[in-house]
């Protein structure tokens, strides 16, 4: 059937972008649908540790690259002797788009609002009454997704927030040619304020006398307000003698940190934000949607090649290269450890970080970058238990009552 294709991709943010150029690799008939022009700025910046780009050979996609990241826990500098970079959004972009259409996929403006499926084929419906017939639907679409279907909720959803700015400053807020990846310093709140939700800077020099500062609170219930982020970051700026004297840009982020997860039996597959692929305890995502992506389209294809294989059936093969049993028993764990991240205070998560800091860097890289195999993350759990700070053991300790169920998980996922 000529209308018909291997893959409809519902989305066009750079998961979307990013996973129909890998399937049309495969050599599969690629559609997308996306209510906005796939080649919309994206408007968001995307941060990332520079080796995990090296690894995949996509280094070039790096805008700017700092070799001093450093972090603040109190008046305490950390080193962190690693590379950070910041991914130049429109070559990203062009090089995802230039890829698909080079092998033949093809963007429809739309809305998906509804999805239906037979033995042979899945049909999704547009806010017009338009349908695209497919043999996979694969949703893109984000945190909130159009076609997804997610499990309860064991928790309430916790969110990280941000509140940034893109410009040029009276003084530099950082350090020349430096990055900023956590500055938990609260000097500049009252004693009134500091028993309220931590938040920390994230900061860096862009060059030619531009940078970018960000506010941010790792993660909340509920999440914390752009207003009382914008007037923190521009209470630290004031407090250290620095105004803004040029708004280039002004960034506002919230997402969800511990979204349930999708229901892994549904036709319809999940890839970024809509497959709960964000950290849980740090809200990356690109490295691992980099990583993950191939390996998915490569299972997609695999299942496509039998010509009898159902939606379901298609669907099932991919939910499980997505999210294999260890990869589920990691998610559980990293959302435990999320839990003990929000009950800490300012100085207890500055003693927790310097000590995560003070791990071999493979052991805090992996952590950070969901790279390391559930054992090496225990093990390294072990270690910053033994060495951090009495407050943070204790609560680290009063956790496993708290939220032992996730640490369950973690064992029968």
């Amino acid at each position: 059937m000529a209308n018909v294709a291997d893959v409809l991709i519902i989305g066009s943010g750079p998961a979307g972008l990013f996973l129909s150029a890998v399937l049309a690799q495969q050599n599969l008939s690629v559609k997308g649908l996306s209510p906005v022009d796939p080649a919309a700025p994206w408007p968001n910046t995307y941060g990332i540790w520079a080796d995990e780009l090296e690894t995949l050979g996509m280094s070039e996609f790096l805008e700017h690259r700092w070799r001093d990241a450093i972090a603040y826990m109190g008046e305490k500098k950390i080193p962190l002797k690693r590379d950070y970079g910041l991914i130049d959004r429109e070559k990203l972009q062009g090089h995802w788009l230039q890829q698909g259409s080079q092998y033949g996929v093809s963007w429809h403006r739309g809305k998906a609002v509804a999805v239906t499926h037979s033995a042979k084929l899945s049909e999704v419906t547009d806010e017009n009454g338009k349908t695209y017939l497919a043999r996979l639907v694969v949703d893109t679409s984000g945190h909130n997704p159009a076609l997804i279907r997610r499990m309860p909720a064991l928790k309430p959803v916790a969110y990280q927030a941000a509140y940034g700015i893109v410009g040029r400053f009276s003084a530099p807020p950082v350090e020349p040619e430096q990055m900023v990846l956590m500055d938990y310093r609260d000097d500049f709140l009252p004693a009134s304020e500091k028993q309220l939700p931590p938040t920390f800077l994230y900061a860096m020099d862009l060059g030619n006398d531009v940078y970018f500062v960000e506010e941010t609170s790792l993660a909340h219930v509920p999440g914390l307000s752009m207003e009382t982020l914008e007037q923190r970051l521009h209470r630290r700026l004031a407090h250290r003698g620095v105004r803004i004297t040029e708004t280039h840009h002004v960034e506002r982020c919230l997402f969800p940190m511990n979204m349930p997860l999708p229901d892994l039996t549904q036709a319809v597959v999940g890839f970024g934000g809509s497959a709960s692929m964000v950290h849980p305890a740090t809200g990356y995502m690109q490295g691992a949607m980099l990583r993950r992506g191939p390996d998915l389209a490569q299972a997609i294809a695999q299942t496509l090649s039998d010509p009898s294989a159902t939606p379901s059936e298609i669907a099932q093969a991919a939910w499980q290269q997505l999210w294999p049993e260890d990869r589920l028993r990691k998610h559980y764990l990293y959302a435990f450890g999320l839990e003990n991240l929000m009950t800490f205070n300012t100085v207890e998560i500055q003693q927790f970080f310097t000590t995560f800091f003070g791990l071999e860097r493979s052991q805090w890289a992996g952590f950070l970058a969901d790279t390391s195999t559930l054992p090496e993350i225990v093990q390294a759990m072990l270690v910053l238990f033994g060495r951090t700070s009495n407050p943070v053991r204790w609560g680290l300790f009063s956790s496993v009552f708290s939220h032992g169920n996730l640490l369950r998980r973690t064992i029968t996922a």
